[in-house]
């Protein structure tokens, strides 16, 4: 049974009277879609999952501050999304090499069925745009991530990024191109 904004609404006004059971079902309810941000933000590994962690104890600390404004899947967008910022703010000081690959987590494994051809174009294209994702500006980056990866509206996206609509349209569409460019040299490659 899918559980609804309403649901968010009881499970959070319980949380805030002290209900650790409906906190714990507002993180399972809405853990998949904050990792899904974080890495997305962020990359693979640690990094994503300790930043979601951090996204969940910030609401948890800020729960008592929570007026159903908007909705709760919004303000914690927002946390996870100013999360990643702070993540992405404390790496420029370190060079990250974008070809960094780590065969024991990277997880991909050759299928075992008639076609390991097709499957390996799609890890080598899955990587590429994961490759190219991380490589834009985070302000491109996240817009990208909510409009495409977590299919939000321009609305809510606004909502969670305290951005104009008008501005967050031009920001998807620049990451778009973006994405098109560096990933051109595909074109063809595999057909």
């Amino acid at each position: 049974m899918a559980m609804g904004p309403s649901d968010d609404v009881a499970l959070v006004r319980a949380a805030q009277c002290g209900d650790r059971d409906a906190f714990g079902a507002l993180v399972a309810l809405h853990g998949p879609a904050v990792l899904s941000v974080t890495t997305r933000m962020l990359g693979q590994g640690g990094e994503a999952e300790d930043v979601a962690q951090e996204a969940f104890v910030a609401a948890y600390r800020g729960l008592a501050t929570f007026q159903f404004e908007a909705k709760f899947s919004t303000w914690l967008y927002r946390i996870a999304v100013n999360k990643c910022t702070d993540a992405l703010r404390a790496r420029r000081t370190s060079t990250v090499s974008l070809d960094a690959h780590d065969d024991e987590t990277d997880g991909w494994e050759p299928a075992d069925d008639e076609t390991p051809h097709f499957e390996l174009e799609q890890a080598e294209l899955a990587g590429a745009l994961d490759r190219a994702l991380a490589a834009l500006p985070p302000i491109y980056r996240e817009a990208f991530v909510l409009k495409h990866v977590e299919g939000l509206g321009y609305d809510e996206m606004s909502a969670v990024l305290g951005v104009p609509r008008d501005t967050l349209k031009m920001r998807v569409y620049k990451a778009r191109t973006k994405l098109c460019h560096a990933l051109s040299h595909l074109q063809g490659a595999y057909r």
